[in-house]
C-alpha cells in the first residue's frame, strides 16, 4: 500500500470508461478534471464513469474539479499546431478568431487593454516568449523572442504586469455550481492570490449549503507566496502548480518554495500537492528520465500527500504505464522516508489536546512496534486526518459508513478507506477491524495492529482510545 497519493488529470488519452478503470486499477487515487479544457457535458460523462467504476471495484475514488480561474489562454487554432519563429511579428486579439502563424486570439480582453508596451508575454509555461511592440484598440502586436510549436488552449503569463483580472469569471461561478450540484469532492482554485479569493468561493459554497466539497488552493503567482500562511489556513489543501509558478517567478526559486509549502502544510495539518512535469517525458516514452525519478522521489521524501499527473494522462501515449511507473517510484522511495523526523516535527507543532496527544501516541507506538496498520472507525474523518499528519510508516485504514468522508480521506497521506454499514457497537467494531486486517493486509503470527478512534462513536467529538492487537 503506497501512502503518497496519485492524482490523474483526465483527457483524450483516458476519458473512456475502460481507460479510466485501467488507471484506477494501476494506482490512481483521485481523478482531476481541468475546467480550462472541459465543459459540463464532458464532466458529467467522467463523473458517471467514475461512479460506475467505484461501484464495480468497491472503491471510493474522489473527483477534483480544477477551475480555469483568472487565466489567459490561446483560443482555437486553424491547424492542430503552428510554429512561431524567432523575430517574426504576430498580432493578438480577443475576438474569438481562429489562430494562425500571423494572428492569435485569447479568452480575456484584459490582455489587450491592460498589457504594457515592452511587456514580455510567455506562452505554454514559458516555452515561447513574445514582446509587446505595439498596442491598438482591438489588438496588440508582438515580436517573437523565443519561438516554438504552439497548440490551442495553452496558457499565457505576463509576469511583469498586473492585468486586473477578476478572480472568478462567470464560467468559474457556473463551474462551482455544477460541482456543488454533482457532489464533486475537491475544488481546485487556480491563481489564488490572497485570502479574499478563497473567501469568495467559500461564500458561494455556504450560499449553496455545500459543506462537503474541500478547497484546494493552487500556488501559481508571487502574491500567493507572500500570503501563503493565510491561504493555507483557509484551505483544506494547497497545490504547488510549478508550471505557471515557474513563469511568474524566477524558475530557480521554485524548488525551495515547493519544499516550503509542503513543510507549512504538514505543520498546519493540511494536504500538500505537487503538480507539473513530474513524468512529462513519459508522454512520448515508456521510460522516465533519471531527473524525473529523482523529482518524484524528492517530493515523497519531503512527505507530500499527493502528486499530480497532467499531460502524461491527458494526451500522453502511455498513461497506464506512467501511473504504474510512478507507483513503483513511490513504493521504493517510501522506504527511505525519515518517518521519525516527520513525526517529531508534527508533534512539536501539535495543539495540546486529547486527540493530538493520542494520535501522536498511536503513531509512535505503531512505528516502535512495527505495526502492520492503524485502523480507525470514523464518522467525520477527523481522527484519520490527525493520524495522517503524524506520517506513520504503516498504512492507515479508515472505516466509515459515510461515502463523502471516505472520498475526502482518499487524498490524505497513508489513508485507505473502506465502507462499513454502521459504527455503533464497540465489540463488533473490534471484530470488524480484525477481519479487515486479515483480508486487506498481509499478516503473520504475532504481527500487531492498532485500533483508535472516539467512543461512543456517534457521540464523542475527539479521539479517546487506543487498542493494540496482536495476531
Amino acid at each position: 500500500m503506497n501512502k503518497t497519493k496519485i492524482i490523474a488529470t483526465i483527457g483524450p488519452a483516458t476519458d473512456t470508461k475502460e481507460k479510466l478503470k485501467n488507471i484506477v486499477m494501476s494506482g490512481v487515487d483521485v481523478i482531476r478534471i481541468n475546467m480550462s479544457h472541459a465543459n459540463h457535458a464532458y464532466c458529467k460523462k467522467i463523473i458517471e464513469y467514475v461512479k460506475e467504476i467505484n461501484e464495480e471495484l468497491k472503491l471510493y475514488v474522489p473527483i477534483m474539479l480544477d477551475l480555469a480561474g483568472p487565466e489567459i489562454r490561446i483560443l482555437k487554432l486553424k491547424d492542430k499546431q503552428i510554429e512561431l519563429k524567432e523575430g517574426q511579428m504576430i498580432k493578438i486579439y480577443a475576438d474569438g478568431r481562429l489562430g494562425s502563424e500571423d494572428e492569435l486570439s485569447v479568452n480575456k480582453e484584459e490582455l489587450i487593454t491592460n498589457v504594457k508596451y515592452n511587456s514580455i508575454i510567455k506562452l505554454d509555461d514559458g516555452k515561447i516568449s513574445l514582446q509587446v511592440i505595439n498596442k491598438m484598440e482591438t489588438y496588440i502586436e508582438c515580436k517573437v523572442l523565443i519561438g516554438g510549436i504552439l497548440k490551442s488552449g495553452k496558457a499565457i503569463n505576463v509576469p511583469d504586469c498586473n492585468l486586473n483580472l477578476p478572480f472568478l469569471s462567470e464560467k468559474d461561478k457556473s463551474d462551482i455550481l455544477f460541482a456543488s450540484k454533482n457532489n464533486v469532492d475537491f475544488l481546485a482554485l487556480s491563481f489564488v492570490r490572497n485570502e479574499e479569493d478563497i473567501l469568495e468561493v467559500t461564500d458561494l459554497l455556504i450560499e449553496k449549503k455545500n459543506d462537503h466539497m474541500s478547497i484546494i488552493s493552487k500556488i501559481e503567482c508571487e502574491s500567493a507566496i507572500d500570503e501563503i500562511d493565510e491561504i493555507i489556513r483557509l484551505s483544506d489543501g494547497v497545490m504547488v502548480a510549478r508550471g505557471d509558478l515557474g513563469v511568474e517567478i524566477p524558475i530557480e526559486r521554485v524548488p525551495g518554495i515547493t519544499k516550503l509549502v509542503i513543510s507549512k502544510c504538514h505543520t498546519a495539518g493540511k494536504v500538500s500537492i505537487i503538480a507539473t512535469d513530474l513524468m512529462s517525458s513519459m508522454e512520448n516514452s515508456l521510460e522516465p528520465t533519471r531527473a524525473e525519478v529523482s523529482d518524484v522521489a524528492n517530493a515523497v521524501i519531503d512527505g507530500v500527500d499527493a502528486i499530480v499527473l497532467t499531460g502524461e494522462t491527458t494526451v500522453g501515449m502511455y498513461p497506464n504505464e506512467t501511473v504504474m511507473m510512478m507507483e513503483k517510484i513511490i513504493e521504493s522511495t517510501e522506504e527511505d522516508i525519515n518517518y521519525y523526523e516527520l513525526l517529531d516535527k508534527a508533534m512539536r507543532t501539535e495543539k495540546q489536546d486529547i486527540t493530538g496527544s493520542i494520535a501522536y501516541s498511536v503513531v509512535e507506538c505503531a512505528d516502535r512496534l512495527k505495526a502492520k496498520a492503524i485502523v480507525i472507525p470514523t464518522m467525520s474523518g477527523y481522527t484519520a486526518k490527525k493520524i495522517s499528519r503524524f506520517r506513520p510508516a504503516c498504512p492507515i485504514i479508515a472505516l466509515s459508513p459515510n461515502e463523502d468522508v471516505l472520498k475526502e480521506l482518499s487524498l490524505y497521506f497513508g489513508v485507505y478507506t473502506y465502507k462499513v454499514k454502521e459504527i455503533k457497537n464497540f465489540d463488533k467494531m473490534m471484530e470488524l477491524a480484525k477481519k479487515m486486517m486479515l483480508t486487506k493486509v498481509s499478516l503473520n503470527p504475532f504481527d500487531k495492529y492498532i485500533i483508535t478512534g472516539g467512543y461512543p462513536f456517534n457521540n464523542v467529538k475527539h479521539t479517546n482510545f487506543m487498542k493494540i492487537e496482536e495476531l
